[in-house]
Formats: C-alpha cells, sequence, structure tokens
C-alpha cells in the first residue's frame, strides 16, 4: 500500500470515529456526563485557552508535562541505550544485571510511588524519577535484544578479516541494531508517556496528567476528555517524530 493511500484511510477512519462520537453525544445516546459531545469539549478547550484550569494556563500544564516527559527520555535513552548494548554484547554483564531489570520492569510504576516520596520527597525529582525509570527498563531490553538477534554469523566473518572490536561494533553490530533500536525507542517512550499520569500524583500542581486526575475528582468529564485527546495527540506526535528520524537516519531499515 502506497503511503498516500495508507494516509488517506487513517484519515478518514478519525473522521468517522469522531463524527460517530458527536452524533451519539448530540442525540444523547450516551449520557453528556460519561461522553460529552466534541463541540462540548471545543468550548472548553476555548474557555481553558482563555482561562486556564485552577489558574494555570493550558499551554502551560502541556509543557510542564512535555518538559517532565521529555528530560526523562533523553537521560533514559542516553544511559540506557548503551548499557543495553554492552548487556548484548557481554553474557557476563548479562547475567549480572538481567535479573535486576526483569524484576523492575513488570513492575505497575503507580507501585513506586511511596517509594519515590521516600526517597526523593514530593518535588520534581520523584515525578522524574517514576518516568524515567519507565522508559530505561524497556529501553535496556529492546537494546539488548537488537544485538542478541544479530546473525553471528557477520560478526565471525568480520572477525576473519581482522576487524578490530570497535570496528565490529561500529560497522557490523550498530547498523544491524539501529533500526530495532528506534523501535525500541518508541515503545519505550510509549510506555514512559503513559507513566506521566502516575508521576504528576505525586504532589502537582499542574501539568496535563495532574489536570485529568483533578478534573475527574469534580466529574467535569469534558476536562477529562479534553486532557485525553492531548495526552494521547502529543504522543502519536512524538511517535511520529521518531518515525521520521528513523527514515532520515536509518534509510536501510526493512530493506536487505
Amino acid at each position: 500500500m502506497r503511503l498516500g493511500q495508507h494516509v488517506a484511510i487513517s484519515v478518514v477512519s478519525v473522521a468517522i470515529f469522531f463524527s460517530l462520537w458527536q452524533i451519539a453525544a448530540t442525540r444523547q445516546w450516551v449520557d453528556p456526563l460519561l461522553l460529552p459531545s466534541l463541540t462540548d469539549i471545543g468550548l472548553t478547550a476555548e474557555e481553558l485557552l482563555a482561562d486556564g484550569y485552577r489558574q494555570v494556563p493550558l499551554w502551560e500544564h502541556i509543557a510542564v508535562s512535555l518538559a517532565r516527559a521529555l528530560s526523562a527520555f533523553a537521560v533514559a535513552i542516553v544511559i540506557g541505550i548503551p548499557l543495553g548494548l554492552l548487556m548484548g554484547m557481554s553474557d557476563g554483564l548479562s547475567a549480572v544485571l538481567n535479573p535486576f531489570v526483569q524484576f523492575l520492569r513488570p513492575l505497575p510504576k503507580i507501585a513506586l510511588i511511596p517509594l519515590a516520596v521516600v526517597w526523593l520527597g514530593i518535588g520534581e525529582a520523584s515525578k522524574f524519577f517514576l518516568i524515567f525509570i519507565a522508559t530505561f527498563l524497556s529501553v535496556v531490553v529492546g537494546a539488548s535484544a537488537a544485538v542478541e538477534r544479530i546473525g553471528r554469523s557477520r560478526i565471525r566473518v568480520a572477525q576473519t578479516l581482522g576487524a578490530t572490536r570497535r570496528q565490529i561494533f561500529l560497522r557490523v553490530v550498530l547498523p544491524d541494531a539501529l533500526p530495532e533500536l528506534f523501535t525500541t525507542v518508541r515503545l519505550s517512550i510509549g510506555i514512559g508517556w503513559t507513566s506521566l499520569i502516575a508521576a504528576e500524583m505525586v504532589a502537582a500542581s499542574s501539568g496535563l496528567g495532574w489536570m485529568v486526575i483533578n478534573a475527574s475528582s469534580y466529574l467535569r468529564t469534558d476536562i477529562v476528555m479534553l486532557g485525553i485527546l492531548l495526552l494521547g495527540g502529543i504522543g502519536y506526535l512524538l511517535d511520529l517524530l521518531l518515525l521520521g528520524l528513523q527514515r532520515l537516519f536509518v534509510p536501510w531499515a526493512g530493506k536487505e
């Protein structure tokens, strides 16, 4: 399927979904408290853009959440990818670290909130930690797997030709692993982004996750739905950005 056809089908499917949503809400097939119409959500967005939510402008809620998430993503990627690659190339290091990684990775990050508060307090450090740990563990596992799946025959051929370990890494391992590394980063950032709400449960007073949680306690479903749409939309845009970077820096992905 061509890219243009793929985009067209996606646009049509989204348009149909939102049309059905609007019709269901307008005709009150579903209680408006449970499913506000897109028109109501649009009016709420205008209200929040003009007056903010809890004296905080909407753009600031978005900026705060992005700053928290992107800083944690950056550190998790910078540390996690080299560590994962080393674990994939070294059986000894993998044997040492893998039990801890595999123990922590499935833990619901919301369960770490009490420890984060005790260790790091209720400031930005605990929020950073929760997003970081969710992203970091997934990056490490994915990077390690990316190395392990590389054909050992390629490495043996490079060794036969006299390549050093540095040359093998830069010219064999890294080019072969890069496509999967980008996929790992995309998945990890998605996981980290979902932990934003858990992070903003820790004594926050701004951020999209906090806005959604706070509005739900007042049954402001319109604000909750707006926050969900913004969270999903921003996450989707981040994924598109990474996909564009993958096509730019790894043009050989999917090609032999």
